[in-house]
């Protein structure tokens, strides 16, 4: 496994479990936020851009949640 490889693990696997934490906290829908991030990042290394390009979006829309997310 390469290190890219290990990279996209990471980045899906916490995004997976941030997911499933959001309805615990708010700063886990943040957590979620920034492993779309990094998820995006992985899909373009990768060369999958669509991918890329998915969790870019789903970036910004979690973002939104946090933001409007009551502390």
């Amino acid at each position: 496994m390469d290190a890219l490889t290990l990279f996209g693990l990471f980045a899906v696997g916490t995004m997976v479990a941030f997911y499933a934490l959001e309805s615990r906290a708010r700063v886990y829908v943040l957590c979620f936020a920034g492993s779309c991030v990094l998820a995006s990042a992985y899909g373009f290394l990768s060369g999958a851009w669509p991918f890329g390009l998915v969790e870019a979006v789903w970036a910004v829309v979690a973002f939104r949640r946090w933001r409007r997310a009551k502390p």
